[in-house]
């Protein structure tokens, strides 16, 4: 049986909400060159230009790379022999959001579901848990937007 502490999710969470918001990864950067080659339309071309663009800036001055940095969705692969000690592991990806949106300068526009108003501090996130073997914890963090319906 492997002992997690808590606080240590609370800190790989805050520094995923940040990473996932300002680093579009090389895959999509790699996707954007592959689609610029094959585009026929020169202003598809232009726009794909300007997404890489908006990356490079993101990810060099530490900006999220839009404005709308949505609901924190958090998938967590929890090993069945791994013991969380320190507080529960909802609370601690709660606060690592919490902290990851302070600290990151990101907007926090989630609201409650019923009064609408704003939570200031963009919880609750939206965890999945699966338990897997092992005595290893996975977390991926990905950040969604959002959409109204009236």
């Amino acid at each position: 049986m492997r002992e997690i502490d808590v606080r240590l999710i609370t800190e790989q969470v805050r520094d995923l909400c940040i990473q996932a918001n300002i680093d579009l990864g090389e895959d999509v950067l790699q996707a954007f060159d592959r689609a610029i080659e094959k585009e026929e339309s020169p202003v598809a071309v232009d726009i794909l230009k300007e997404l890489k663009e908006n990356a490079r800036i993101a990810k060099e001055e530490k900006v999220p790379i839009c404005q709308d940095t949505g609901f924190a969705v958090v998938f967590v692969e929890l090993g069945q022999d791994v013991h969380l000690v320190g507080g529960s592991l909802s609370e601690a990806i709660h606060e690592g959001v919490r902290r990851g949106y302070r600290e990151g300068y990101l907007r926090k526009s989630i609201c409650h579901p019923f009064t609408r108003t704003n939570s200031g501090d963009n919880t609750p996130a939206v965890i999945h848990t699966e338990l897997v073997p092992g005595d290893r914890i996975k977390i991926t963090l990905a950040p969604k937007g959002g959409a109204v319906r009236i």
